[in-house]
């Protein structure tokens, strides 16, 4: 995992609070790019068997190779250049968005049968949890209500820094949150991310902000 992208799992381990109580949750980071469609059927499998009693919740660290992904509102005329990179159905909510090295994907599995079903709360308590990170590096996150994800000032124009996408099955959700640390930013231009045509992605290294913060990989915490 790229150390920078580690080193912001590390800032989200410590502010797991932001997400409720986890005791019993397991923590699991993956070394190396994890294929789009692997990690999808892995996710399902794992929800099912959270459902029926059978594992532990789940909080997943790791980056996906080159790829878009289409989410459930997504409009064909936001797909700008499809030879560009595979693009997958994801079955979550949102539009387009782009997954890549130096983007920290967390897939979140979280039983809302005991913890509320509220699916609101739960993407509020992710976008908290983001803000709560970036402000460990001097960064000002910010969600809104009429666009999805979270926002920081870059300039002159406000742009997101992590996209929120979400998938419930019998209340246990998957899917999660991606957050720009130091991908290649040029690789968003084939598409309009998440449907919004007038605003941009932004990332921790293009804010200056990632002096100082790479380190280890992330540490799992106990279960």
């Amino acid at each position: 995992m790229n150390e920078a992208v580690a080193a912001f799992a590390n800032r989200l381990t410590a502010n797991r609070d932001r997400l409720g109580d986890l005791a019993g949750v397991e923590w699991r980071t993956s070394p190396d790019l994890v294929p789009y469609e692997a990690a999808v059927s892995a996710m399902e499998d794992r929800a099912a068997a959270i459902f029926a009693g059978d594992a532990p919740e789940l909080v997943w660290f790791l980056e996906h190779p080159p790829l878009y992904t289409a989410g459930t509102s997504a409009k064909a005329g936001d797909l700008l250049d499809a030879a560009r990179f595979p693009v997958y159905a994801a079955g979550r909510g949102g539009q387009y968005t782009y997954h890549g090295p130096g983007q920290l994907v967390v897939y979140v599995l979280l039983d809302l049968n005991r913890r509320g079903r509220d699916v609101r709360r739960h993407v509020r308590r992710l976008e908290d949890w983001v803000i709560a990170a970036l402000t460990d590096y001097g960064v000002t996150g910010a969600a809104r209500d009429d666009r999805p994800g979270v926002w920081v000032r870059d300039g002159a124009r406000e742009e997101k820094i992590a996209a929120i996408g979400v998938r419930v099955r019998r209340w246990v959700t998957f899917h999660g949150t991606a957050i720009n640390v130091s991908p290649d930013l040029s690789h968003f231009a084939g598409i309009v991310p998440c449907g919004i045509e007038d605003a941009g992605v932004t990332s921790l290294e293009r804010l200056g902000a990632l002096n100082g913060h790479a380190g280890a990989p992330a540490a799992s915490p106990a279960s």
